[in-house]
């Protein structure tokens, strides 16, 4: 297994749900969608494995103090081999003179993200109005 990474901005709706889907994410349902997205997201980093798509990391900024990291996903068969932490350090190289970088994490994946430098915030809490089931 020899990974490469990638900035790019460009997927088959294929690569995506497949890749969305591998970890159960709903919005997986939805690839032209995400297509799309990917196309509009400022920053998007790919992990690699041949032609096959094995993670993913995008934000959206707004050019100068604050970036939103949006989606960070690893193909289960490919977690806890460095590949999230490898795609959030490019994250954090490409934002580093920015004043905030932001993400809304579940419960169970804060541990991952304070090994990254993030920091649980205190006096505020992520709100949604979704249509998403994940």
């Amino acid at each position: 297994m020899e990974i490469t990474y990638k900035d790019t901005h460009e997927f088959t709706a294929e690569q995506l749900q497949d890749l969305f889907l591998s970890v159960k994410w709903s919005s997986g349902h939805y690839p032209e969608k995400l297509q799309i997205a990917m196309r509009n997201f400022e920053t998007v980093y790919t992990a690699w494995d041949g032609e096959t798509l094995v993670g993913l990391c995008c934000a959206m900024d707004d050019g100068i103090m604050t970036a939103y990291i949006h989606y960070l996903l690893v193909r289960p068969a490919y977690q806890d081999k460095g590949i999230g932490r490898a795609l959030v350090g490019r994250m954090k190289e490409t934002y580093k003179d920015y004043l905030r970088i932001v993400l809304v994490a579940y419960n169970k994946e804060v541990r991952f993200y304070e090994a990254c430098g993030f920091d649980r915030a205190v006096d505020a809490s992520a709100m949604f109005i979704t249509e998403l089931w994940t």
